[in-house]
């Protein structure tokens, strides 16, 4: 479990000023909404406050050999979910509380794509960091990759909201037997799942008083501790947490000499590595007073339940003076006994009970070093199948620091670090003086810790400020976050021929990777300084920095400091500290909400725990303010909220939406954006309304469409149709009249059997359950006779924005594009007919999409196509084999694709005129944009 960000992002969600609520019964209803437990909830935080991303996202790759039943797998995983619901569990909140709900079952998709041994591994990697939506579900999906005929790779990419290491076998077993069950046709041999795991979570939340008693003592234990100084501090807000990994192989009986002497003394593998890692890093930092964490699993009520059973342990040891391993062996296996006593309080209790103190001065995690004894992963073995595993990594770091040992057939010590946090060389010297040191104790466990292998190391400077001080002509260099985010960096130069900025910078991309590259540097006639010699960042121009001490105490500074109070019980001063105040993730987000609602500004829950201070969170909206008010004066329109004519625009992030969005303000018509709230600042910088929502929140979309004089609905689940069908029923009811047009897909005419689609033709036979969702939707809208409705139903979209791209590698184009990427022999449908894909441009359709959001829009009432123009598969491949420079040869032939027999002409005459391509619009140019 990640523990990084505990002290800002994961702590417990309630009040610390609220009296004690008497303990909760459990729901009377067992398969309604219920409370998130401890672990799931640190899950949801991290994903609610922009830091989820793959971090957590469970793989498990296996090459199948063999004759394998697709149809049969797919099934399995149908059953498989239906057995456990918190595989088919979605993650929503009401009010300032999450809470959990299954959906119904339903057929879990297995997309089977033809892939080479060299184009899988992306294909994989691609897959598998595919974030989930925790809001709509589901939380676990699948893709076969088909090598040959009875050759295959079977992805199986689970939330760890869902599962933990304990749930994996449960997993495994019973995919394999409901897969021979399905493929014999006949019920599978298994016993009734374990109890549910929102049964877990609710009896976990009906102890919460008697945890939070028990997290007083655990937080005391750790009062005092310090973060291990050889860890730098990680720079704010949501990124990647970029991994690197560093092995060493032990030599042959190693492991089993480091296991006996741990049975001598009373200890297990794990305790022995823990105190060598303990060992390791009190030798390299030179600081005796150390906490690391660990995993621990509490499954003894869950052993046959799929679900998130573990906690993290934080260990205290203070190995003092000149004594022998085998004293801090005993020491270590004292301080592991200990917690694992206490292994069901959260340590998210702990972390709330810890406040500011849980972290450094620097803003280091006291928790940011794990250990850990990992096995290789076992394969998903289905039966009359040749099984192997496939090794995925997602290259992310879930702590700043994880000293790890292999136990399996070629032994190994690891070392995995976050990138942002500690650099490659003094990871190499931690890898290899953990090796050693291993290596020594097994061969005498009573060597002194002082002669163990190892030495002192310090921390090193960021890559750009050691790559700016190897230039003779720079004399100072730091760094600095700009106000809206963006790294800078600054420098003092010397001597007559000194350089630029822009030379600086040039310098700097050849010395550092793109990711830790300023985005300019700033040439100072000196570096302004503190008392004790540290940059004063305060005084960097450009430097994000808090409102002058003197500064105006109305306006954003007094609205946030009266929310801060509603929330923590007193009104804090303009700069006490969040987290000192008694703040935790779940306020943060509750407080962000408030400040939204009443300031009308883009706010998050992360920008509260990056800002920390009432004074400097109002500098953050002052300026957010600016910007809002900047952009609504470049589009002409008026600087107010609820304005005449509002369009509100759904999926106002995705590709369509935001090329709607740029559309609209073009015009300069008012626009209300539906967001998520982690996304709400990215359309409200450019002179947006948000409006916070999701589509599986039906109030939520509601209270959006509340006020609005005309809706285009572009947002879509793509795989939950229920949520879709439910969105459109939600808007449905909020619609009040006026114009209401919906971005629907062809895919509603399924494979109709003439080649020339007129607009609004009968559906075909064939149609897709996505095809359905939208004929379905498509029908509330029209038969609710609320007002001007438009159904524009659009083809693949191109565009420039990255999910289009994204799409593009997907589907029947994402396998001609797979096969031209690897070079392979491309085969095309044959025969006398056209076979293509219809297209439109993402901004032609934005265009016609704002053309029918007016008071006499060309469509009320009917079903119009938005399509730029047809393009044959020939055509599409020989221009994808040139952009990417490849070697594939194109030939037709009777095996192709059956996708790709697609002879249909859509017509789309109603919105010719507003489609018809502008300059940069042609196929080749938006083409060449999206594989760039």
């Amino acid at each position: 479990m990640n523990v990084v960000d505990q002290a800002d992002l994961l702590r417990r969600a309630r009040s610390r000023t609220r009296p004690a609520a008497a303990e909760p019964a459990p729901a009377a209803d067992p398969t309604g909404p219920a409370p998130l437990s401890h672990a799931q909830q640190r899950m949801w935080l991290m994903d609610h406050l922009g830091q989820g991303g793959a971090l957590y996202n469970v793989p498990l790759a296996t090459r199948l050999r063999g004759p394998l039943d697709p149809a049969a797998l797919a099934a399995a995983l149908t059953a498989l979910t239906e057995r456990h619901a918190v595989l088919r569990t979605h993650y929503g909140s009401r009010g300032d509380e999450p809470y959990q709900e299954a959906l119904p079952a339903t057929p879990v998709p297995l997309p089977v794509v033809d892939a080479t041994d060299a184009d899988a591994p992306g294909l994989l990697a691609a897959e598998a960091a595919r974030p989930f939506d925790l809001a709509t579900g589901p939380v676990l999906r699948a893709l076969l990759l088909r090598h040959a005929p009875e050759d295959h790779t079977f992805l199986l990419t689970i939330h760890h909201i869902a599962v933990d290491g304990g749930s994996l076998p449960i997993v495994g077993a019973e995919l394999a037997a409901l897969y021979q069950a399905a493929r014999d046709q006949r019920p599978a041999q298994l016993p009734p799942p374990g109890p549910a795991y929102a049964e877990h979570a609710r009896r976990e939340r009906a102890r919460d008083t008697e945890l939070t008693t028990a997290a007083d003592s655990r937080a005391a234990h750790l009062a005092g501790a310090r973060p291990l100084p050889l860890l730098r501090p990680v720079p704010p807000g949501a990124r990647e947490r970029r991994a690197a990994l560093h092995s060493a192989p032990l030599a042959p009986g190693t492991v089993d000499a480091l296991r006996r002497l741990g049975a001598r003394h009373g200890a297990t593998l794990f305790g022995v590595v823990l105190a060598a890692a303990f060992a390791t890093l009190r030798n390299a930092s030179g600081e005796s007073d150390l906490v690391l964490g660990c995993a621990s699993g509490h499954r003894a009520d869950l052993r046959t339940t799929v679900g998130l059973s573990v906690n993290t342990l934080a260990l205290r040891a203070d190995i003092a003076g000149d004594t022998a391993f085998t004293a801090v062996l005993g020491q270590v296996r004292s301080a592991l006994l200990d917690a694992q006593e206490h292994h069901e309080v959260p340590f998210d209790l702990v972390l709330e009970r810890l406040g500011a103190s849980a972290r450094g001065a620097d803003g280091t995690p006291l928790l940011s070093v794990s250990c850990d004894v990992v096995r290789p992963s076992e394969p998903l073995a289905l039966p009359g199948l040749a099984a192997e595993s496939v090794e995925l990594d997602l290259g992310l770091a879930k702590f700043g620091l994880a000293l790890l040992v292999e136990d399996g057939p070629q032994p190994r010590c690891l070392v995995q670090h976050d990138r942002d946090a500690l650099d490659e060389e003094t990871a190499g010297h931690l890898l290899a003086a953990f090796a050693e040191l291993l290596a020594a104790v097994a061969a005498d466990g009573e060597r002194r810790v002082d002669e163990l292998p190892g030495s002192r190391l310090t921390i090193s400077e960021h890559p750009a400020i050691t790559a700016l001080l190897a230039d003779p002509r720079v004399a100072e260099a730091t760094l600095a976050r700009s106000a809206d985010g963006p790294l800078l960096g600054y420098a003092v130069v010397r001597g007559p021929v000194a350089p630029s900025g822009a030379e600086l910078k040039s310098l700097l991309r050849r010395a550092v990777r793109a990711d830790e590259l300023p985005s300019a540097v700033v040439l100072l006639d000196r570096l302004p300084r503190l008392p004790d010699g540290t940059p004063d960042h305060a005084c960097l121009p450009g430097a994000a920095r808090p409102p002058a001490p003197g500064a105006d105490e109305s306006g954003p500074l007094a609205a946030v400091r009266t929310a801060f109070g509603e929330l923590l019980g007193t009104v804090p001063p303009a700069d006490g500290d969040f987290f000192a105040l008694g703040g935790h993730s779940l306020v943060a987000v509750q407080l962000a909400e408030r400040l939204r609602t009443r300031t009308g500004l883009p706010l998050t829950g992360l920008d509260i725990l990056e800002q920390r201070t009432p004074r400097a969170l109002a500098g953050l909206l002052a300026t957010r303010g600016d910007e809002r008010r900047a952009a609504l004066a470049r589009t002409g329109a008026p600087v107010t909220r609820a304005r005449a004519g509002t369009v509100l625009v759904t999926g106002a992030t995705g590709g369509v939406g935001a090329a709607v969005l740029q559309e609209l303000m073009a015009q300069g018509r008012p626009v209300r954006a539906l967001v998520r709230p982690e996304s709400a600042h990215l359309p409200a910088l450019n002179g947006v309304e948000v409006a916070e929502g999701d589509l599986a929140d039906p109030d939520s979309l509601r209270r959006a469409v509340e006020g609005a004089d005309s809706v285009i609905h572009a947002a879509c689940t793509f795989t939950d149709h229920a949520t879709d069908v439910a969105a459109m029923r939600a808007l449905v009811d909020g619609w009040r009249g006026g114009p209401f047009v919906f971005v629907s897909s062809i895919d509603a005419y399924g494979r109709p059997a003439a080649v020339d689609v007129p607009e609004g033709a009968e559906p075909g036979p064939g149609l897709t359950p996505y095809g359905q969702a939208k004929l379905d939707c498509e029908r509330i809208l029209l038969e609710s006779g609320r007002g001007p409705a438009s159904i524009v139903r659009a083809p693949i979209v191109w565009g420039p924005h990255q999910r289009l791209r994204d799409q593009l590698r997907w589907g029947s184009t994402g396998a001609l594009y797979q096969a031209a990427l690897a070079g392979e022999p491309i085969t095309l449908p044959d025969g006398p007919e056209w076979a293509g894909a219809c297209w439109v441009h993402s901004a032609a359709l934005a265009r016609a999409l704002g053309a029918c959001a007016v008071e006499q829009p060309p469509a009320a009432g009917r079903i119009v196509n938005a399509v730029t123009g047809h393009l044959s598969w020939t055509d599409f491949t020989a221009e994808l084999v040139r952009l990417l420079g490849s070697a594939s040869t194109v030939t037709p032939g009777p095996d192709a694709d059956r996708e790709l027999r697609r002879p249909w002409h859509y017509g789309a005459e109603t919105l010719a005129a507003v489609l018809r391509p502008g300059p940069g619009e042609d196929w080749r140019t938006v083409l060449a944009a999206m594989t760039a």
